[in-house]
């Protein structure tokens, strides 16, 4: 419910971006300097949070053993696998897949922008990846200091496209019937 409600929120700013983006004149090239200057910015402030939520969590340096149920790729006929791992260690995990997807952004729209002379999409992507690191689940819990518990209770569910990607377990019935199977057991230090 929380997700849908995510996504049609960046579905809606999209679609304002997109038709903002038509009123500005990306021809003067002051305007196009400040809109990547923006977008400069903006992935600067992405790094900065993301480092300090890195400084965070080396800090607590929490190693409580946590251990889920990773689910089989799509597709595959691989069973869900049990990893064991602790929330230090599961923290930078994630934290570096967001890294990585954020230089994946930047690279695509590196391409788009300097390549193919595509503008209007720096407006957008000024906006929705800054929005997106400010809801991640690693940021409200070291940065805005929320508990880990509810929707930020690790293992977090992945949020795959349309949820069709399956959900990581962590709940004591689906650990121990892994445990048992003897699927995995891929200890993380």
């Amino acid at each position: 419910m929380r997700l849908a409600a995510l996504n049609r929120t960046n579905l809606l700013l999209i679609l304002f971006f997109m038709q903002a983006s038509k009123k500005i004149p990306f021809d003067d090239p002051n305007v196009l300097n400040g809109i990547r200057g923006v977008y400069i910015l903006s992935n600067i402030i992405i790094a900065g949070i993301y480092l300090y939520v890195q400084q965070q969590i080396n800090k607590k340096n929490d190693m409580t053993t946590l251990k889920y149920v990773e689910p089989s790729p799509m597709g595959s006929a691989e069973e869900p696998k049990l990893v064991t791992t602790t929330i230090h260690a599961y923290d930078l995990q994630q934290l570096r897949s967001q890294f990585k997807s954020q230089l994946m952004g930047v690279g695509m729209m590196g391409v788009m922008h300097v390549y193919f002379r595509y503008t209007n999409p720096l407006l957008i992507q000024s906006i929705i990846p800054l929005k997106s690191a400010f809801e991640n689940n690693l940021v409200k819990i070291h940065l805005f200091g929320q508990p880990a518990s509810g929707d930020l209770k690790r293992p977090f569910k992945a949020a795959g496209f349309m949820g069709m990607q399956g959900e990581v377990k962590g709940d004591k019935k689906s650990v121990e019937t892994a445990e048992r199977a003897g699927t995995g057991g891929a200890k993380e230090e």
